[in-house]
């Protein structure tokens, strides 16, 4: 079976399994289907597993492959969070660990962040995160740190 790189994220807990063609397949809990184990899709796997194992974010307000019109043209956004009332907090775009988050990345994650709206952005190839906050004039700053989203999530008593 194909060996995958460590990642600069958590560990997280995969089911991983190889079909008789001998393609790999990786179990997607939020999705709740098997898919094609690419090196993109091994990011994502652990990113996700970071937002719902440690920053505390529902699987539920998950979404991948989150559908984004761009010029007249269907893109997708790889992952979307959003909180309860359904409103946009992050949009993430993962790459491989091959492909270097740069200004390429960072200006697809912004020219999707236009449609969706969300007041941060990620950009990642696993071993390289970039965050930012969308400004209210619309330009983004660098973030120092990952935004504290399960805070979006607090239920006022």
């Amino acid at each position: 079976m194909k060996r995958f790189p460590k990642l600069d994220l958590p560990r997280c807990r995969l089911r991983i399994t190889q079909d008789g063609s001998g393609e790999v397949r990786v179990w997607d809990d939020i999705r709740a289907a098997w898919l094609v184990l690419t090196p993109e899709e091994w990011v994502r796997r652990h990113v996700c597993g970071y937002l719902t194992g440690h920053a505390g974010i529902p699987s539920g307000c998950i979404v991948q492959e989150y559908p984004v019109p761009v010029a007249g043209m269907p893109q997708r956004a790889d992952i979307v969070v959003h909180d309860r009332s359904g409103r946009p907090l992050l949009l993430v775009e993962c790459k491989s660990v091959e492909v270097e988050p740069d200004k390429a990345v960072y200006a697809q994650a912004v020219r999707y962040n236009a449609v969706v709206g969300a007041p941060f952005i990620m950009i990642t190839n696993g071993l390289r995160h970039h965050i930012f906050s969308r400004n209210p004039d619309g330009d983004y700053t660098r973030c120092a740190d990952f935004p504290d989203l399960a805070a979006y999530f607090q239920i006022d008593k």
